[in-house]
């Protein structure tokens, strides 16, 4: 071998030596930059961060912005808690400021339904009656529902037994469905489910109640339920007048009235409200109906 082709291979092994070097280098300085990233979101995470560097360093730079970050964070998070709080104190007035008017109306207007008035009286004083039942609905329901939108109330989800919710709604409902000449049968197992057992229940009266409504006399309703592996399923079958499907999406919105049953008496909240409190413990409702035939709404609680 030349002496040029040995100085060739040495400059050669020379220049593969300190590339690999660069290469081990730029790796291990990238390592500890991303422990550090590591170390200081961690930090942030556990509630621990402080700025350690205050020089002219990129991560000198990353901790003063981490920094600037959740403190305006924490800032929000304060914010966000006093405003929940406030609204949580508004719900609570209107509610309480609300009930003892509507309460006293009511009250005095089955007073004087019980006296001896004239025919045209005693009509006045029934729709005098029934608008107030409707009207302390409607605030109630939207009591509930701005406290599910703004997230102020607690859900406090344990494993319970279907069965036990079940009859304590049937109960509720029996007579309302024995008075429209309605069948209401239960086929309840012995299953449990993790749901919050007063927010459930609410939403599943919203379902029972809908079906008698929108069920005409002589028809019938039963609530049933069955295990899967992950969820449990209540359903809620009735032979009422059923729903198109294009409707049946819409539904589960706000204030939604089909056109079908406007004759009807409702809000459109409580299919609303059922859903939205099943989706906050991680459940879904789902509808099948066709004109005629009837409805079934299924309600899915985790397990």
């Amino acid at each position: 071998m030349s002496r040029s082709n040995f100085i060739f291979f040495l400059v050669l092994a020379a220049v593969i030596l300190l590339c690999l070097f660069l290469v081990l280098y730029q790796h291990c300085k990238t390592r500890k930059i991303m422990e550090m990233l590591n170390q200081m979101l961690d930090s942030a995470l556990d509630g621990s961060f402080v700025e350690h560097r205050y020089d002219e360093s990129l991560l000198s730079l990353v901790e003063s912005r981490m920094n600037q970050y959740l403190t305006a964070a924490s800032i929000s998070a304060r914010n966000l808690t006093t405003e929940k709080e406030k609204i949580k104190e508004l719900l609570a007035d209107i509610s309480h400021q609300t009930k003892t008017p509507i309460a006293n109306i009511l009250l005095y207007a089955q007073l004087l339904k019980e006296q001896e008035l004239s025919e045209e009286s005693s009509v006045c004083t029934t729709i005098l009656i029934k608008q107030v039942e409707k009207l302390n609905f409607m605030i109630d329901s939207l009591v509930k529902l701005s406290r599910l939108e703004t997230g102020v109330f607690a859900l406090h989800m344990v494993s319970s037994p279907i069965s036990t919710m079940v009859e304590e709604v049937t109960r509720q409902f029996e007579s309302k469905a024995a008075k429209k000449g309605i069948c209401l049968t239960v086929k309840a197992m012995d299953i449990y489910a993790v749901f919050d057992h007063k927010w459930t229940t609410e939403a599943l009266c919203n379902l029972v109640d809908n079906a008698i409504k929108y069920t005409q006399a002589g028809g019938s309703i039963e609530i049933s339920v069955k295990e899967y592996d992950l969820f449990c399923r209540i359903d809620v079958a009735d032979t009422g007048l059923g729903i198109l499907e294009q409707e049946q999406a819409k539904i589960f919105t706000r204030f939604y009235r089909s056109p079908t049953v406007s004759t009807q008496e409702g809000v459109g909240i409580g299919l609303y409200l059922a859903r939205q409190i099943v989706s906050e413990q991680g459940g879904y409702i789902k509808v099948a109906s066709s004109i005629g035939s009837g409805s079934i709404f299924s309600m899915f609680l985790p397990r």
